[in-house]
């Protein structure tokens, strides 16, 4: 499955089950490690596992697995990691700290000294 069918299907499992302000951002041109970024918040702890479950059970439906998954035991910020395709989903208080979408839209900052 394509990178871009495999973020479409995330989103529709995030959006079945009513997944707050859900974003994704195309950062192919930022890093090699992925090509999309998809962003979710949770009304609770427990909606954020479940969107976290629905994520997963959606795309063994398609015989995608991740490569994988992280926070599922707290479940204030569970990261699934499906290589090209990487699923945030989190506590709103959490997804506001972090600011992932402030973090990977940002321009890139030359290191390079002027002369």
């Amino acid at each position: 499955m394509e990178s871009a069918e495999l973020k479409q299907l995330v989103i529709d499992a995030l959006d079945d089950l009513k997944g707050v302000n859900i974003v994704d951002l195309d950062v192919q041109g930022l890093t090699d490690v992925m090509d999309f970024l998809v962003i979710a918040s949770g009304t609770s702890n427990r909606h954020v596992k479940s969107l976290a479950d629905n994520v997963l059970m959606k795309a063994k439906e398609q015989e995608q697995r991740p490569l994988g998954v992280e926070g599922q035991d707290g479940a204030e910020w569970v990261l699934v990691d499906f290589g090209g395709v990487v699923v945030h989903v989190m506590l709103p208080a959490t997804r506001d700290f972090y600011d992932l979408e402030r973090l990977w839209s940002a321009p890139a900052v030359s290191a390079e000294q002027p002369e």
